[in-house]
């Protein structure tokens, strides 16, 4: 089997040896060095985590295959504090919905099946050094491009269906930001950092969605403990900033903008 045909199913039921030998193939494709393979817990199963350096810059395989993206509130049951904290937020006018089941059905994606190819994915998202607009011909000087929204959403989340990439709930006692044992500095299931800072907004080639953070917005506009760690949350793609980033002021965002280069296998 190539790496082509490689599914995120099919990667779960490799021993590490297997994994290894398709970790040497794809950075043999890439003409970089094999820096990490090893097997975490993930879903109440392995999964391993694929580390390629190539041209000092770390990436992730991340495998596809048929994957389910998106949320469904309607499934999820909120906890009181949630629910609570969002009654807040509601009287005090930043919600998009009569309840917070309504306000995630706003602001983050649907539940749907897609299917996608398996790449290699930067480790760490990358500032950006030209405005949003001219940031694809930027990396295809290097033989990368942007990662797709959905491409995004399947490597923060790695299949869990959860709110967050670590699970439901979040504490709403602490921030959304910042350095600090915490499960959103914890490295995803494939090894990324990401999904970690509120106050970063990773962009992709979707230019409807801004992913992994909301410029600190939340945070900074007051809009409530469990509405500043929801642009963390896998499924948001904060469509009320999308406006702003692809506008005149997004061009001065500087280091609150950034992206997620993709290598092609």
């Amino acid at each position: 089997m190539s790496l082509t045909d490689l599914t995120l199913a099919r990667w779960r039921s490799f021993d590490l040896p297997a994994a290894r030998r398709f970790a040497e193939e794809a950075a043999l494709r890439v003409d970089g060095r094999v820096a990490l393979v090893e097997t975490t817990e993930h879903l109440g199963g392995p999964l391993h985590r694929v580390r390629i350096e190539r041209d000092r810059q770390a990436f992730a395989l991340i495998p596809g295959g048929p994957v389910t993206l998106g949320f469904d509130p309607d499934g999820w049951q909120p906890t009181p504090w949630q629910a609570a904290d969002y009654a807040e937020s509601l009287e005090r006018g930043f919600a998009d919905g009569p309840d917070l089941r309504a306000h995630l059905a706003q602001v983050l994606s649907p539940r749907r099946s897609v299917v996608l190819p398996t790449v290699l994915m930067a480790v760490e998202d990358e500032d950006l050094t030209e405005p949003p607009a001219e940031m694809p011909a930027v990396l295809a000087e290097r033989g990368l491009r942007m990662p797709t929204s959905d491409e995004w959403e399947h490597a923060c989340g790695a299949g869990a269906g959860t709110l967050f990439r670590w699970g439901n709930d979040c504490p709403l006692d602490e921030l959304p930001y910042g350095d600090g044992p915490a499960p959103r500095n914890e490295p995803s299931a494939f090894g990324l950092r990401i999904a970690y800072d509120t106050y970063r907004s990773e962009l992709t080639s979707d230019t409807t969605a801004v992913h992994g953070g909301d410029g600190g917005e939340s945070v900074c506009g007051g809009y409530g403990h469990l509405l500043a760690w929801l642009p963390l949350a896998t499924a948001h793609r904060n469509p009320s900033m999308t406006e702003f980033v692809y506008g005149p002021e997004g061009d001065d965002m500087g280091e609150e903008l950034s992206t997620r280069p993709v290598l092609a296998l």
